[in-house]
């Protein structure tokens, strides 16, 4: 069994920052890409940011150069710190898992149960 744990939002003021980390249990054996997506009131889910297991970034062009994510693999961990917030960055962030390989099964893809992020102007 394998499930993601996120930690670190909250209320900030815009212009503040905030890190976000989600760590993967279980007993995981690998994972391949890990990322980050919000989904704010009345919209889509959406992607914020996504790590591959080489390292290679991806964000979403609404966060380049404000938000950057890392992954300490050995810990199975993703993390996004987010820098010079706006309030448009206020919503529900996720975190996914894709590839991950565990005892049992192999599992396509993994969802965390998001933490809330609310930017305040």
């Amino acid at each position: 069994q394998a499930w993601l744990v996120e930690s670190g939002g909250g209320l900030v003021q815009a212009g503040g920052s905030l890190r976000l980390s989600c760590k993967a249990s279980g007993s995981i054996f690998s994972i391949n890409g890990m990322g980050w997506y919000r989904q704010a009131p009345g919209k889509q889910r959406e992607l914020v940011a996504d790590i591959t297991s080489g390292g290679t970034t991806k964000y979403a062009d609404s966060v380049i150069g404000r938000f950057t994510i890392s992954r300490d693999s050995a810990e199975k961990t993703v993390y996004l710190q987010m820098n010079s917030l706006k309030p448009e960055d206020t919503a529900v962030y996720y975190c996914n898992a894709r590839e991950v390989t565990a005892v049992m099964r192999t599992y396509p893809e993994l969802w965390g149960r998001g933490t809330l992020v609310t930017v305040s102007s």
